[in-house]
């Protein structure tokens, strides 16, 4: 597990966040469907906010990196074993020469941004159009926020497959 990619995966929802929601793109359609002003987006805490978003964003990095990577699977299942961690046991025998035939398959940017594209349509936007729905929001809303997190998720799990 290389947790620097994981804390570096997590400033990929802060940077794509500062471009997606600017006046450049979708920040004016953003704040008039929430009925924000300019002003209104400057009160609060800084530090709090975008420290919090960092921390959850360091979260799902690390949940994101056992489903782009299919190896975090196989010691998954094997780390059970009684034998698993002790050189020389036949669990460790086996999972290392599995690893060796099979432990690069799949690591690319573009396999983690194809799971990270399918992780947002089935996780990301369900959760985004129950809340909206409930909160009599439409469907452009939901398109902005799923816009924004089908891009998000595809950079993170570009990242985390192809450098962890």
């Amino acid at each position: 597990m290389n947790y620097l990619i994981l804390l570096l995966a997590g400033v990929i929802p802060l940077a794509v966040g500062a471009l997606y929601y600017s006046n450049m793109l979708f920040g004016k359609s953003w704040m008039n469907l929430n009925g924000f002003t300019e002003d209104q987006l400057k009160e609060g805490n800084p530090i709090v906010l975008f420290g919090s978003s960092y921390i959850f964003s360091c979260l799902l990095a690390f949940a994101l990196s056992g489903i782009v990577i299919h190896q975090t699977g196989v010691m998954q299942l094997f780390a059970m074993d009684p034998g698993w961690g002790k050189e020389g046991s036949d669990i460790m025998n086996y999972y290392n020469d599995f690893m060796s035939s099979y432990g690069d398959w799949h690591r690319s940017f573009g396999h983690g941004a194809l799971h990270g594209g399918f992780i947002a349509v089935i996780f990301a936007l369900p959760l985004i159009a129950i809340n909206a729905l409930f909160e009599r929001r439409g469907w452009k809303y939901i398109g902005i926020h799923f816009g924004y997190w089908f891009v998000t998720l595809i950079l993170m799990g570009g990242v985390i497959c192809q450098f962890m």
